[in-house]
C-alpha cells in the first residue's frame, strides 16, 4: 500500500512539473544579418497587430504577429526599403494596421473622434452641474411628506409585533 502511494505521488509531481514544457514553442526565426533583424523590429513597431489590436506586430505573440514580422524579414531580404513595405501593408490591410494612422478623410473620425466626445461629454457634465446648482436643497432630501409612506412603515412594523 505504501509503495503504491508513493507511486501516485511521483506520477502527480512528474505531470504537475512536466506541465510547463508541454507549452513550449519553436524559437522565433531570426534573420542571419543583426542589422536586417534590428531594421524589421523597427517597421514593425509601426505595424498595428490585426489580432491584438492595441500591440504592435513587434510586441504581440500572436500568429499573425509573428507571420507578419516573417514576411518583413522576407520582403527586407527581397531589397525593398522600408517606404515600400509600409505601403505593401497599407495596400493589403488598409490604413488600419498603421499603428500612427495618417491624416486623411478616411482616417478623420480616429483623429478627431475623441476630441469630439471629450468636448461633448465635459458639455454634458457642465450642463448637469448647472442643473443641480439651480435645484434647491430641498430637491436632495427624502420625500418626508407623503402620508401613505409613512402608513406603510407603520403598518409593517406592527404586522411584524402581532406576528410575534
Amino acid at each position: 500500500m505504501r509503495k503504491s502511494l508513493m507511486q501516485i505521488v511521483y506520477l502527480a509531481l512528474c505531470l504537475a512539473f512536466g506541465q510547463g514544457w508541454a507549452y513550449a514553442q519553436e524559437a522565433a526565426p531570426v534573420a542571419a544579418n543583426p542589422q536586417l533583424e534590428a531594421r524589421m523590429m523597427v517597421l514593425a513597431a509601426e505595424l498595428r497587430c490585426l489580432v491584438c489590436q492595441n500591440q504592435t506586430i513587434a510586441d504581440s505573440n500572436a500568429t499573425l504577429a509573428v507571420d507578419l514580422r516573417q514576411q518583413i524579414r522576407e520582403l527586407l531580404e527581397a531589397g525593398q526599403d522600408d517606404r515600400q513595405i509600409l505601403d505593401y501593408m497599407t495596400d493589403r490591410y488598409g490604413d488600419f494596421v498603421l499603428y500612427r494612422p495618417p491624416f486623411k478623410a478616411t482616417t478623420l473620425v480616429l483623429w478627431v473622434g475623441p476630441g469630439i466626445l471629450l468636448v461633448i461629454a465635459v458639455g454634458t457634465l457642465i450642463r448637469v452641474l448647472r442643473r443641480r446648482q439651480r435645484l434647491g436643497a430641498d430637491a436632495f432630501d427624502p420625500d418626508t411628506d407623503d402620508p401613505e409612506a409613512d402608513n406603510s412603515l407603520t403598518r409593517t412594523g406592527t404586522d411584524s409585533h402581532v406576528q410575534n
